[in-house]
């Protein structure tokens, strides 16, 4: 048999004290839900103690990555439809397609066209991003060499026109990249870059090809 000792009345808290406690916990969970959790998981500062705690940029930086992963994911979704648009099409007129990763190497070449050379300079503030297109036909090429002053990027190479949108490259904390673009369709062909970093940098784009403009989108 164990021996336990009931506690007396008085040695248990009173419906006031509880009150007082549960009271107590509410006004903390509030208060660090305000100057901890919103700042640091949603940019949300109505404070501005998040702001001078360093949560604040925290929470921005985690939205912008759920935007761009959402973006990403619009873009592969829009991808993938292009493509299967594509296949019923073919196996309708009977013609096979190619892999996707042969897509854009399997455009047929666009007619001679003048080459030209153009090159921008874009300064992005920590956190920006830019965007700078070509205006291609299918099967187009331009070479390109770009690099960043005072820091990296994150970068996506990618196109869109005529409902179609194609990813040719992702990556993320490089200083330079060079390379070609082949049109895998008429639109619109080239980089997003974000700044990631806590100072100003400056991305140089050297580009010469086949192409009717370059202009900055973002």
């Amino acid at each position: 048999m164990y021996n336990t000792t009931i506690p007396s009345q008085a040695d248990l808290p009173s419906p006031g004290q509880l009150i007082r406690s549960t009271i107590i916990a509410i006004a903390t969970a509030a208060a660090l839900l305000i100057v901890i959790v919103l700042p640091a998981e949603y940019g949300v500062d109505p404070t501005g103690m998040g702001q001078a705690l360093g949560f604040t940029e925290m929470g921005e930086i985690k939205q912008q990555l759920a935007q761009e992963a959402e973006a990403d994911r619009q873009i592969d979704t829009a991808a993938q439809d292009a493509r299967n648009r594509a296949i019923i099409e073919a196996a309708a007129a009977g013609v096979s397609l190619p892999a996707t990763e042969n897509m854009a190497a399997a455009a047929p070449a666009a007619e001679a066209k003048p080459s030209r050379k153009d090159q921008m300079r874009v300064t992005l503030k920590p956190g920006e991003g830019a965007e700078i297109k070509l205006v291609m036909q299918r099967g187009e090429r331009a070479n390109f060499v770009w690099t960043v002053a005072g820091g990296v990027v994150n970068v996506d190479l990618h196109g869109d026109g005529g409902g179609e949108s194609v990813r040719y490259a992702k990556k993320r904390g490089i200083s330079t990249d060079e390379g070609m673009i082949t049109a895998a369709f008429d639109g619109n062909h080239g980089w997003f870059w974000r700044n990631r970093s806590d100072e100003n940098v400056i991305v140089i784009l050297d580009v010469q090809g086949q192409y009717s403009e370059i202009r900055r989108i973002i």
